[in-house]
């Protein structure tokens, strides 16, 4: 019925019923209210976790329309179920179907409509209400989706810029849950920016091995990707292929790429973390050197691990999560880049506005 990290919940499903109609007065030609609606309303400080805690049972039914009579001809219509879930909320049918979102606090989505009451189009006779179950499915929003192989010290990262406090497990793969973390600025000209430091990737994550398919949909809801990874390179396990910096880079690309090949037209970052260690600056001139022409080296991987388009970087920035280096240049790349975004469809919006004004 759920997905966990921990405590952390990003999927759950509920039963919804909307409320039956009530009767109508055949003699009067009454009608009777209808029934009432099952409503999801997104909140800003809602969780799947509170849902399912404070509602175990995870049944949500609107209230029955009043009958018609004497003094109320036209019934009264039932009272609406409302139920707060967060921002971010995919709704999907059992079957799979997509019903809706909710990204921004105050939206609301029917979920279950409520009866008609009983008319003289249907002899007086109520109609019950709409009865489904829906699967609620988080994608948290975000403005910086932190990307990387495990170790690459995303979590570090986070903990560095902000004040979030991620769970890291105890194997040496993963961070236990999603976190979401506030980059603040001194000049408090912008109040902060959402990170959000996601379960780490493997290679073949778009199979759903390792967090799989858990991780990825978190990335989908980012504005921007900050790409972080260890200049001395990765290596899963012992019997696993030692990646350099640059075959890492290019496997997190072709990661993304096969979840959903949209995910690569996002702005994104590169943080090269570690270094504070022996060779570091050597690995970084070769890394950055490899980028600049990035179809020199592509030969070095196996031909299936090659992505069709490489990911074009606006910044890359070298930082030491361990020494502190380079964090605050890295903040304040994020700062621009993000405001760089926001004129950008600032401007493609104006632009929208002009040329409907325009006469045709």
């Amino acid at each position: 019925l759920l997905y966990q990290y921990g405590s952390f919940i990003d999927s759950l499903r509920l039963y919804v019923r909307g409320g039956t109609g009530g009767m109508g007065y055949p003699r009067l030609g009454g009608e009777g209210g209808r029934g009432g609606d099952v409503w999801l309303v997104a909140q800003e400080r809602a969780t799947l976790k509170s849902i399912r805690d404070r509602y175990p049972h995870k049944r949500f039914m609107a209230g029955t329309g009043a009958n018609s009579s004497v003094r109320a001809l036209k019934g009264e219509k039932g009272q609406d179920c409302e139920v707060a879930v967060p921002l971010g909320i995919s709704v999907l049918c059992d079957d799979g179907k997509h019903i809706g979102e909710l990204n921004a606090a105050g939206e609301r989505l029917l979920a279950a409509r409520g009866g008609l009451g009983g008319s003289l189009a249907t002899d007086f006779v109520p109609c019950k209400g709409q009865r489904r179950i829906v699967c609620l499915d988080l994608k948290l929003i975000a403005d910086v989706g932190l990307v990387g192989f495990p170790n690459a010290g995303k979590s570090s990262l986070l903990s560095k810029m902000s004040h979030a406090k991620p769970q890291v497990a105890s194997y040496p793969f993963t961070t236990v849950q999603p976190e979401l973390g506030k980059l603040m600025y001194k000049d408090y000209k912008q109040l902060g920016v959402s990170v959000a430091d996601l379960p780490g990737l493997i290679e073949g994550a778009h199979t759903n091995r390792g967090m799989g398919h858990k991780f990825l949909k978190h990335v989908e809801r980012t504005r921007q990707l900050l790409l972080v990874v260890d200049i001395s390179g990765f290596q899963l396990s012992i019997k696993a292929p030692f990646r350099t910096a640059f075959e890492t880079v290019v496997l997190l690309t072709k990661e993304l790429e096969l979840y959903k090949e949209e995910l690569l037209s996002k702005p994104a970052l590169l943080a090269v973390n570690k270094m504070d260690l022996p060779g570091a600056r050597e690995n970084l001139r070769e890394l950055v050197r490899q980028l600049q022409e990035p179809h020199n080296f592509l030969h070095l991987l196996e031909e299936e691990m090659i992505p069709a388009r490489t990911l074009e970087f606006k910044d890359i920035i070298p930082i030491s999560t361990y020494t502190g280096e380079g964090i605050e240049e890295l903040k304040t790349c994020i700062r621009r880049s993000i405001d760089e975004e926001a004129e950008r469809e600032n401007e493609e919006y104006r632009k929208k506005q002009l040329q409907l004004l325009q006469p045709s």
